[in-house]
């Protein structure tokens, strides 16, 4: 600790993966809120300021050492955010700049979200701040409020604790998420990776273990199907597609993965591994085998345990391989993926293969050629082990919350369709956030519609 109280840490290895990734275009997590009461400027920046007092790891810069080539947290005590506001005309110039015949039919709302996904602080990471707000006036009715974080310090569940905060704080309950601070003792919020807290054998695996781990998921890679490329050479940039479900089709949804002693996790890379074999034009026998990514959040089973209000990444990857032939079903899929998984996390490998997937992730940033056709895919699909879960309140009400879309960028190294999924007032409602133009958007709409039609379908027959 300097004289102005400031507080340097250097990353862990998951942190400075993602410190790597970042650059090159995934790792940039944005919350948006549509709301319909324009919010006072300086109440909302107050607001903001008081959530980054009780988190000081979103009030940190980003520090690169040329030196030693490392990365480090130098968090300060002193809330720094500023708002950036954008009035009506500056807006319209920007919604006009991104408006694309791809982009046709998609909403000013949207629009928004995608551009700030691929606002991108920190090309040159060299004393970065890790957090930017912005305030959109999409009309004289509709407001966008987006908050952009780097994903080494606010992973989805972080994303959701600082909309609970800042909702309370725009309702006027002045808690700030400081609840949080108060939770996690002397350490503090942001001192530690999740590396060094993680449970005490856990993350063992004997060397020669690790390198045939290793080797075995190199040489997978050249064996994996991928999504058609439409433009593998152009610049990319994160699109969002979006897969909703009402309430009856949600319900019967959870309850099949319920009666199956599966999660909703496993339906939607099932629908997806099923949607994208389809997709092609192959004998109905021939299988493909697909790489599914589940991102399981770690905080309750660390030493100490932490809450869900505990800021920082500390989500751990397992990834899986499935063979996918043309006659399979979706729960016949879904059971398949998800008891993959179940596996692998009761086997620890959620901790254990952790420093292999980092490792092979900046490996494949370093050397894009190791993938297939430089595109940087690393699997088919990601999906997180459990969804979020949202009740409209009062809260909601009073600040005229009209929609809320949480994800992060993947134009970098990452999937070809990455599912942020939410059960809100018992409906589903997944971003999918997708690479374009290595992809592009009607294609991932048509792959999504499928999805859906899969799912349904599936649920209707179970049902009947």
């Amino acid at each position: 600790m300097s004289d102005d109280d400031t507080l340097l840490r250097h990353v862990g290895g998951t942190e400075y993966s993602w410190c790597k990734a970042v650059p090159t275009g995934t790792g940039i997590t944005v919350l948006a809120l549509l709301v319909s009461k324009q919010p006072e400027l300086s109440n909302l920046q107050n607001a903001l300021q008081r959530i980054q007092t009780s988190h000081p790891i979103i009030n940190s810069n980003l520090h690169f050492d040329p030196n030693t080539r490392t990365f480090s947290f130098l968090t300060r005590p002193d809330p720094r955010l500023q708002i950036q506001p954008f009035d009506l005309q500056s807006t319209a110039q920007i919604l006009r700049d991104l408006q694309t015949p791809e982009n046709d039919g998609v909403s000013p709302f949207q629009l928004v979200l995608e551009h700030e996904l691929n606002r991108n602080s920190w090309r040159d990471p060299d004393d970065a701040d890790v957090f930017f707000a912005s305030l959109y006036s999409l009309s004289e009715a509709q407001w966008a409020l987006v908050l952009r974080f780097h994903t080494a310090v606010c992973d989805r569940t972080a994303a959701a604790a600082l909309l609970r905060g800042l909702l309370s704080e725009m309702g006027g309950e002045c808690d700030g998420g400081g609840g949080a601070k108060r939770e996690l003792g002397e350490n503090g919020e942001g001192s530690l990776g999740i590396e060094e807290i993680i449970p005490k054998g856990k993350a063992d695996k004997p060397f020669w273990a690790r390198g045939v781990d290793m080797v075995g998921y190199s040489l997978n890679s050249f064996r994996l199907a991928k999504l058609d490329f439409k433009d593998p050479n152009s610049p990319r940039q994160s699109r969002v597609v979006r897969l909703q479900m009402n309430p009856l089709d949600t319900e019967r949804l959870l309850t099949g993965c319920t009666s199956r002693g599966i999660k909703l996790c496993g339906a939607l890379a099932a629908a997806g591994l099923i949607a994208a074999r389809s997709s092609k034009d192959l004998p109905h026998h021939q299988k493909e085998k697909y790489a599914v990514v589940i991102l399981t959040d770690c905080r309750s089973i660390l030493e100490p345990p932490l809450s869900n209000r505990h800021l920082g990444f500390y989500h751990s990857a397992i990834l899986n391989t499935h063979d996918i032939a043309g006659e399979e079903t979706l729960w016949e899929v879904a059971t398949r993926s998800y008891t993959s998984f179940s596996n692998a996390k009761n086997s620890n490998k959620h901790f254990s293969d952790m420093s292999d997937l980092n490792y092979l992730m900046c490996k494949a940033i370093e050397n894009p050629g190791l993938t297939p056709s430089s595109s940087l895919r690393t699997a088919f699909i990601s999906v997180f082990e459990d969804p979020i879960v949202d009740q409209t309140d009062e809260m909601q009400l009073e600040i005229g919350l009209e929609d809320c879309i949480g994800c992060s960028s993947v134009h970098g190294v990452g999937p070809s369709i990455a599912i942020f999924d939410t059960i809100r007032d018992g409906s589903l409602d997944c971003s999918i956030v997708f690479p374009s133009p290595l992809h592009s958007r009607e294609q991932m709409q048509d792959l999504i519609d499928h999805m859906k039609k899969i799912i349904v379908d599936g649920c209707v027959s179970v049902h009947e």
